[in-house]
């Protein structure tokens, strides 16, 4: 008996049951771990769980190469923070990896390691995109009040600042002074001598100029922004300062204000010091002695830039961000946060309008191409809502290429995509969305492609299996004119055929041209899923 399944996609309640997820950051200085229980009632989330490790991936060979023995290092902790997580029945764990990564040479194979050691799959992001997200993770945090809020955040080997007001961010920079970066660039004597030390700030300042500059630029007039500062070097300082004036510290920490007089005193304190009497000041850990003053510094020129006259502390950084944005992106937040939650859907069509693209159009092939998936997810494919998103984003822009040139267009669609700052999507989730539009047309995912080879194996799948769909998808609208009402898909798993019965808008249309175009790009398909593919043309076919 044949057996034939018509393809339709169930997709699975969210429903009021308690998540359990984990988020790791892979910083310059310290991996660490947070796993939250998250209430979709409400929605909020609650730590339930939390681990740090200085692995000091920062800490680079000459050539800027992560070194064989950090990266061993930053391997065992994250199997140690898997364990944790799994032993809170995390769902899943979202790992992220910023600027120590982004800039080695070797960090891609770093992170292939780690998928093929560990099974986790790491989120490189972009400067910008680590901004967004410790944004979303301080709002988690913090109530604005509708009101201009500047953030800090000094990493190890970057400085976020972000301007925002709780509804959105007015402006996102990451610029590469870190307390680790400098410390290894700049700083030989201990203590400072005067000549270093004069040198690391002027240096720090100039590179501090624009991105201030930028966020000043957006402030409107009268306004009056408040000074948050998150992550490690700036609660080291604020515990410093506790100490100091309080003889403990708060608990929380959240909410802790010292003044730039303050700060000003501490950083010319701690350049009188050796790394070894630093030590000796309350609150101070062995490994953050040597980098503090280069992160002090760091807060000093921004805060003076800026001019503002104190730092208020916040605890949630980039980790609640990542767990932010993933309630975001699996539709549990729709309150205060409703604006941020189409970032991926808003900065994909910002792209689009900058490189002329034709929306009408291509909505239409996004459109076909989420049909497509939707109707062979559990049959042909595995793939969840994440790879539906980034098929969606590869729909829109894969035309993108021709406002360089019509010829070869799909490699300059790869280029743009790539290199166009997609905010709300980690590095490789671009990388996939690029080579998605790369391979809309012409030859198919090889090997030997630079840009798809470097993907780990599972993207090189995603890559694969939805170029093929995208490329049905383009071939359903070959006239970019909606030539075709509705699409009906069949699985005849005995002969191995699947159909796809089409019904033109018009009745009198024969889609010669769709027809051809389904016909020629079929390859992809059933190349990739060994299926033969019939077409047919149903004009009297039911609306489905």
């Amino acid at each position: 008996m044949v057996t034939s399944v018509p393809l339709v996609r169930i997709p699975t309640p969210i429903g009021n049951k308690d998540r359990i997820l984990a988020a790791i950051d892979m910083g310059t200085n310290s991996l660490h771990l947070v796993v939250v229980k998250i209430d979709p009632r409400l929605p909020t989330f609650t730590i339930i769980d939390r681990d740090k490790e200085t692995v000091r991936l920062g800490d680079c060979e000459t050539k800027g190469n992560l070194k064989p023995e950090v990266m061993d290092r930053a391997i065992a902790t994250l199997e140690r923070f898997q364990k944790i997580a799994k032993s809170a029945n995390a769902e899943q764990i979202i790992t992220v990896a910023t600027s120590a990564v982004r800039e080695a040479p070797n960090g891609k194979e770093f992170l292939n390691r780690i998928a093929d050691e560990l099974d986790l799959y790491v989120n490189l992001i972009s400067g910008q995109e680590e901004a967004r997200r410790i944004y979303l993770g301080v709002l988690s945090a913090m109530e604005f009040n509708n009101q201009p809020h500047i953030i800090i955040d000094i990493g190890g080997g970057s400085t976020e600042l972000i301007l925002g007001d709780g509804d959105t961010s007015r402006t996102l920079s990451s610029t590469k002074v870190g307390a680790v970066r400098l410390t290894k660039e700049f700083v030989t004597t201990d203590p400072i001598s005067k000549s270093e030390f004069a040198y690391l700030q002027a240096y720090t300042r100039g590179l501090l100029e624009r991105p201030t500059e930028e966020l000043l630029a957006n402030l409107k007039k009268g306004e009056k922004p408040r000074l948050v500062g998150t992550a490690g070097t700036i609660e080291a300082l604020a515990t410093i300062h506790a100490y100091e004036k309080l003889g403990n510290v708060p608990t929380p920490l959240g909410g802790y204000e010292f003044s730039f007089a303050e700060l000003e005193e501490l950083v010319n304190k701690l350049k009188k010091l050796s790394i070894y009497e630093r030590l000796e000041l309350p609150g101070m850990s062995e490994k953050r002695a040597e980098i503090i003053l280069a992160g002090a510094l760091v807060l000093k020129e921004a805060m003076s830039l800026l001019e503002m006259k104190s730092v208020t502390i916040c605890e949630s950084s980039l980790r609640e961000g990542v767990i932010v944005d993933w309630m975001l992106n699996h539709g549990l937040i729709d309150d205060r946060l409703r604006f941020q939650s189409s970032i991926r859907q808003r900065n994909t069509l910002k792209i689009a309008q900058k490189y002329q693209v034709n929306l009408e159009y291509s909505e239409r092939v996004a459109s076909w191409a989420l049909y497509l998936f939707d109707q062979t997810q559990g049959v042909l494919h595995q793939w969840g809502s994440d790879e539906r998103e980034l098929l969606w984003s590869a729909g829109i822009l894969h035309n993108s290429g021709v406002y360089i040139s019509h010829s070869e267009h799909h490699k300059h669609s790869y280029y743009l995509i790539r290199n166009g700052e997609l905010l709300g999507y980690s590095q490789i989730e671009i990388e996939v969305i690029a080579n998605l539009a790369r391979y809309h047309r012409k030859s198919l995912p090889k090997k030997k492609h630079e840009h798809y080879q470097n993907l780990p194996k599972k993207y090189q799948q995603v890559v694969s299996e939805l170029s093929a769909l995208l490329r049905l998808a383009i071939a359903l609208d070959r006239r970019q004119k909606g030539a075709i009402a509705n699409v009906k898909c069949w699985l005849n798993k005995n002969q191995k055929e699947f159909y796809i019965w089409l019904q033109p808008a018009d009745p009198q249309d024969d889609c010669a041209l769709e027809l051809w175009s389904l016909e020629y790009k079929k390859e992809a398909f059933e190349e990739e899923f060994g299926l033969k593919l019939i077409v047919k043309l149903e004009p009297a076919m039911v609306s489905v």
